[in-house]
């Protein structure tokens, strides 16, 4: 073959190769989600041993059926109320256990319902900070936050706060424990161990 047909050749061949990936069949919206799943991940998905507790909103959604799919909060009680079903216990469960009793109690009125259950706000988890910050009380306790990261939603000390004796306070055994929280030393990398993760009902005092 003489180098003439060799180049015509070699432009045939990144010519098709070029249209092949033009007319490539476009990522499904199915496949757009799947490649997205990192980036748009809801809350409390990535634990997903976390149990729903009352106060809690979750997203409720039934394939095809737009009537019951929907956004709810659990009641005090625990339970939530759907069409179909009326009340069903939620807090205690995790949202995949709450998906399988929903679809259980669906399949008596819809032939092989797919249910989906997202937790979307954690309201049933809290932490409170009380003393010289500019913005004391509940918030609420989202995964792995760290007493830092709650005095940062507090908006900030006041004038009178001695951030060298910050404690949180615990319940432990039935009995209130102090942790120490010297936030100079935090910040400066010094007392990483003062940076706790956080537990439901956890008080940050700042005096």
């Amino acid at each position: 073959m003489n180098t003439l047909s060799r180049l015509t050749l070699m432009g045939l061949v990144a010519s098709t190769s070029v249209w092949a990936q033009d007319t490539a069949k476009p990522a499904t919206p199915a496949e757009n989600k799947e490649n997205n799943k990192t980036t748009s991940a809801p809350l409390a998905e990535a634990n997903t041993d976390y149990k729903i507790g009352p106060q809690d909103v979750l997203r409720v959604d039934v394939w095809k059926e737009p009537d019951i799919s929907r956004t709810i909060p659990v009641r005090p009680d625990g339970k939530i109320s759907l069409p179909l079903l009326n009340d069903v216990q939620a807090a205690g469960l995790t949202s995949m256990q709450l998906a399988g009793l929903i679809r259980d109690g669906l399949t008596k009125y819809i032939t092989s319902p797919q249910v989906t259950v997202t937790v979307t706000e954690i309201n049933s988890r809290r932490v409170y900070c009380s003393g010289e910050v500019m913005k004391p009380g509940a918030m609420a306790l989202l995964p792995n936050m760290t007493a830092l990261q709650a005095i940062s939603s507090c908006g900030g000390f006041t004038q009178f706060a001695k951030i060298k004796s910050i404690y949180v306070l615990r319940l432990e055994g039935g009995k209130q424990v102090q942790h120490p929280f010297n936030y100079k030393d935090v910040v400066k990398g010094k007392r990483p161990e003062d940076n706790i993760v956080l537990q439901p009902g956890d008080v940050i005092v700042v005096p």
